[in-house]
Protein backbone atom coordinates (compact mmCIF):
# COMPACT_ATOMS: atom_id res chain seq x y z
CA UNK A 1 0.00 0.00 0.00
CA UNK A 2 1.09 3.60 -0.52
CA UNK A 3 0.25 6.97 1.00
CA UNK A 4 1.19 10.42 -0.21
CA UNK A 5 0.15 13.90 -1.29
CA UNK A 6 -0.58 14.99 -4.84
CA UNK A 7 1.89 17.28 -6.60
CA UNK A 8 -0.67 20.10 -6.59
CA UNK A 9 -0.90 19.95 -2.78
CA UNK A 10 2.87 20.26 -2.42
CA UNK A 11 2.89 23.10 -4.93
CA UNK A 12 0.15 25.05 -3.14
CA UNK A 13 1.37 24.30 0.41
CA UNK A 14 5.18 24.04 0.33
CA UNK A 15 5.28 24.53 4.12
CA UNK A 16 3.50 21.19 4.66
CA UNK A 17 5.31 18.60 6.81
CA UNK A 18 3.59 15.18 6.97
CA UNK A 19 4.63 12.32 9.22
CA UNK A 20 3.30 8.77 8.86
CA UNK A 21 3.33 5.61 10.97
CA UNK A 22 2.11 2.17 9.84
CA UNK A 23 1.49 -0.54 12.43
CA UNK A 24 0.24 -4.13 12.63
CA UNK A 25 -0.77 -6.25 15.61
CA UNK A 26 -3.26 -3.76 17.07
CA UNK A 27 -5.83 -4.95 19.61
CA UNK A 28 -8.21 -3.15 21.94
CA UNK A 29 -6.85 -4.95 25.01
CA UNK A 30 -4.18 -2.38 25.96
CA UNK A 31 -4.16 0.10 28.83
CA UNK A 32 -2.86 3.52 27.73
CA UNK A 33 -4.34 5.58 30.57
CA UNK A 34 -0.94 6.51 32.04
CA UNK A 35 0.38 7.84 28.72
CA UNK A 36 -2.89 9.65 28.03
CA UNK A 37 -2.72 11.36 31.42
CA UNK A 38 0.82 12.54 30.72
CA UNK A 39 -0.11 14.07 27.37
CA UNK A 40 -3.29 15.57 28.80
CA UNK A 41 -1.13 17.34 31.38
CA UNK A 42 1.03 18.84 28.64
CA UNK A 43 -2.04 20.13 26.80
CA UNK A 44 -3.58 21.45 30.03
CA UNK A 45 -0.39 23.37 30.77
CA UNK A 46 -0.34 24.96 27.30
CA UNK A 47 -3.99 25.99 27.61
CA UNK A 48 -3.36 27.71 30.95
CA UNK A 49 -1.63 30.62 29.21
CA UNK A 50 -3.55 30.87 25.93
CA UNK A 51 -6.52 29.47 24.08
CA UNK A 52 -6.19 26.77 21.43
CA UNK A 53 -6.81 29.36 18.71
CA UNK A 54 -3.69 31.27 19.78
CA UNK A 55 -1.33 28.32 19.44
CA UNK A 56 0.97 28.67 16.39
CA UNK A 57 0.17 25.12 15.24
CA UNK A 58 -3.54 25.95 15.14
CA UNK A 59 -3.09 29.42 13.66
CA UNK A 60 -1.21 27.90 10.72
CA UNK A 61 -4.09 25.54 9.99
CA UNK A 62 -6.60 28.37 10.32
CA UNK A 63 -4.72 30.22 7.59
CA UNK A 64 -4.87 27.11 5.42
CA UNK A 65 -8.62 26.78 5.94
CA UNK A 66 -9.15 30.44 5.10
CA UNK A 67 -7.14 29.93 1.91
CA UNK A 68 -9.37 26.96 1.03
CA UNK A 69 -12.39 29.27 1.31
CA UNK A 70 -13.63 27.75 4.58
CA UNK A 71 -14.52 29.71 7.70
CA UNK A 72 -11.84 28.57 10.20
CA UNK A 73 -14.17 28.75 13.21
CA UNK A 74 -16.83 26.71 11.41
CA UNK A 75 -14.55 24.00 10.04
CA UNK A 76 -11.75 23.38 12.51
CA UNK A 77 -8.77 21.13 12.01
CA UNK A 78 -8.95 17.97 14.13
CA UNK A 79 -6.44 19.09 16.76
CA UNK A 80 -8.23 22.40 17.33
CA UNK A 81 -11.56 20.59 17.72
CA UNK A 82 -10.01 18.18 20.25
CA UNK A 83 -8.31 20.98 22.20
CA UNK A 84 -11.53 22.98 22.30
CA UNK A 85 -13.46 20.01 23.68
CA UNK A 86 -10.67 19.20 26.13
CA UNK A 87 -10.60 22.79 27.42
CA UNK A 88 -14.36 22.77 27.99
CA UNK A 89 -14.79 19.24 29.40
CA UNK A 90 -11.40 18.54 30.99
CA UNK A 91 -10.97 15.19 29.23
CA UNK A 92 -11.73 13.34 26.02
CA UNK A 93 -13.98 10.27 25.82
CA UNK A 94 -12.40 6.83 25.66
CA UNK A 95 -12.92 5.27 22.23
CA UNK A 96 -10.17 2.70 21.55
CA UNK A 97 -6.67 2.54 23.11
CA UNK A 98 -4.95 3.52 19.85
CA UNK A 99 -7.37 6.39 19.22
CA UNK A 100 -7.15 7.54 22.84
CA UNK A 101 -3.35 7.55 22.66
CA UNK A 102 -3.17 9.40 19.34
CA UNK A 103 -5.81 11.93 20.44
CA UNK A 104 -3.81 12.67 23.59
CA UNK A 105 -0.60 13.09 21.58
CA UNK A 106 -2.50 15.36 19.18
CA UNK A 107 -3.57 17.47 22.18
CA UNK A 108 -0.01 17.74 23.49
CA UNK A 109 1.46 18.71 20.11
CA UNK A 110 -1.62 20.66 18.89
CA UNK A 111 -1.15 18.88 15.53
CA UNK A 112 -3.89 16.95 13.68
CA UNK A 113 -3.41 13.19 13.82
CA UNK A 114 -5.57 10.90 11.67
CA UNK A 115 -5.81 7.17 12.41
CA UNK A 116 -7.19 4.84 9.73
CA UNK A 117 -7.94 1.13 9.78
CA UNK A 118 -5.71 0.30 6.82
CA UNK A 119 -7.63 -2.88 6.00
CA UNK A 120 -10.58 -0.64 5.02
CA UNK A 121 -8.53 1.43 2.54
CA UNK A 122 -7.76 0.70 -1.10
CA UNK A 123 -4.16 0.05 -2.12
CA UNK A 124 -3.30 3.72 -2.63
CA UNK A 125 -4.34 6.60 -0.37
CA UNK A 126 -3.66 10.14 -1.54
CA UNK A 127 -4.32 13.64 -0.23
CA UNK A 128 -5.53 15.59 -3.25
CA UNK A 129 -8.18 17.94 -4.58
CA UNK A 130 -11.54 16.24 -5.08
CA UNK A 131 -12.96 15.80 -8.57
CA UNK A 132 -16.48 15.69 -7.12
CA UNK A 133 -17.30 12.08 -8.02
CA UNK A 134 -15.78 10.49 -4.91
CA UNK A 135 -17.91 8.96 -2.14
CA UNK A 136 -17.60 9.65 1.59
CA UNK A 137 -19.33 7.68 4.35
CA UNK A 138 -20.23 9.50 7.56
CA UNK A 139 -20.14 7.85 10.99
CA UNK A 140 -23.91 7.48 10.78
CA UNK A 141 -23.58 5.59 7.47
CA UNK A 142 -24.81 8.35 5.17
CA UNK A 143 -23.04 8.82 1.84
CA UNK A 144 -21.80 12.23 0.73
CA UNK A 145 -19.89 13.58 -2.26
CA UNK A 146 -17.03 15.96 -1.49
CA UNK A 147 -17.20 19.23 -3.39
CA UNK A 148 -14.91 19.63 -6.42
CA UNK A 149 -11.66 21.21 -5.31
CA UNK A 150 -12.06 20.16 -1.68
CA UNK A 151 -8.93 18.60 -0.16
CA UNK A 152 -9.63 14.96 0.68
CA UNK A 153 -7.90 11.71 1.58
CA UNK A 154 -9.01 9.36 -1.20
CA UNK A 155 -8.05 5.83 -2.20
CA UNK A 156 -7.74 4.23 -5.64
CA UNK A 157 -11.37 3.07 -5.43
CA UNK A 158 -12.65 6.65 -5.24
CA UNK A 159 -13.59 6.42 -1.57
CA UNK A 160 -12.82 9.52 0.50
CA UNK A 161 -11.55 8.73 3.99
CA UNK A 162 -11.38 12.34 5.19
CA UNK A 163 -13.06 15.58 4.12
CA UNK A 164 -11.82 19.16 4.29
CA UNK A 165 -8.28 17.90 4.75
CA UNK A 166 -7.88 17.44 8.53
CA UNK A 167 -11.46 18.34 9.49
CA UNK A 168 -13.52 15.14 9.38
CA UNK A 169 -12.64 11.46 8.96
CA UNK A 170 -14.92 8.83 7.46
CA UNK A 171 -16.73 6.21 9.48
CA UNK A 172 -15.79 3.60 6.87
CA UNK A 173 -12.13 3.37 7.90
CA UNK A 174 -12.49 4.32 11.57
CA UNK A 175 -10.56 2.18 14.04
CA UNK A 176 -12.76 -0.35 15.87
CA UNK A 177 -12.39 -3.32 18.21
CA UNK A 178 -11.66 -5.55 15.20
CA UNK A 179 -8.84 -3.35 13.84
CA UNK A 180 -5.47 -5.09 13.57
CA UNK A 181 -3.53 -2.70 11.31
CA UNK A 182 -3.53 1.07 11.13
CA UNK A 183 -2.09 4.00 9.23
CA UNK A 184 -1.44 7.13 11.30
CA UNK A 185 -0.94 10.48 9.56
CA UNK A 186 0.11 13.75 11.20
CA UNK A 187 0.41 17.02 9.23
CA UNK A 188 1.68 20.43 10.27
CA UNK A 189 2.16 23.80 8.62
CA UNK A 190 3.69 26.08 11.30
CA UNK A 191 7.26 27.42 11.43
CA UNK A 192 8.70 24.63 13.60
CA UNK A 193 6.70 21.88 11.91
CA UNK A 194 9.74 19.86 10.84
CA UNK A 195 11.07 19.43 14.37
CA UNK A 196 7.62 18.98 15.89
CA UNK A 197 6.47 16.33 13.40
CA UNK A 198 9.71 14.45 13.95
CA UNK A 199 9.05 14.52 17.68
CA UNK A 200 5.41 13.52 17.25
CA UNK A 201 6.16 10.57 14.98
CA UNK A 202 8.90 9.37 17.34
CA UNK A 203 6.49 9.65 20.27
CA UNK A 204 3.74 7.67 18.53
CA UNK A 205 6.12 4.94 17.38
CA UNK A 206 7.64 4.61 20.86
CA UNK A 207 4.31 4.40 22.68
CA UNK A 208 2.78 2.02 20.13
CA UNK A 209 5.81 -0.24 20.38
CA UNK A 210 5.50 -0.28 24.18
CA UNK A 211 1.80 -1.06 24.19
CA UNK A 212 1.39 -3.52 21.33
CA UNK A 213 3.50 -6.30 19.78
CA UNK A 214 4.02 -4.02 16.82
CA UNK A 215 6.99 -2.97 14.75
CA UNK A 216 6.03 0.54 13.55
CA UNK A 217 7.24 1.78 10.18
CA UNK A 218 7.69 5.56 10.07
CA UNK A 219 8.54 8.29 7.59
CA UNK A 220 8.60 12.05 7.19
CA UNK A 221 7.44 12.94 3.69
CA UNK A 222 8.73 15.78 1.50
CA UNK A 223 7.95 17.11 -1.95
CA UNK A 224 11.02 15.27 -3.27
CA UNK A 225 10.11 12.05 -1.40
CA UNK A 226 6.31 12.22 -1.27
CA UNK A 227 5.29 8.54 -1.10
CA UNK A 228 5.19 6.12 1.84
CA UNK A 229 5.01 2.39 1.10
CA UNK A 230 3.80 0.03 3.80
CA UNK A 231 2.22 -3.37 4.32
CA UNK A 232 -1.18 -3.86 5.93
CA UNK A 233 -1.69 -7.13 7.80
Amino acid sequence: MTFGHATAIWSDYPQLVPGVVAIDGITAAVDVRRQVAEYDAVARSRLETRSEGELPEIQAWRRVYARMGLKPTQYRCASEALLRRFRKEGRLPQIHPLIDLCNAISLAFAIPVAVFDSSKIGNDLEVRYAAGDETYETFSGELERPEPGEVIFVDNEGRAHARRWTNRQSGHSAVSASTSSALIVAEAMHDTAQADINGLVTTIARDVDRGWPADPTCAILTSSSPRFEFRSG
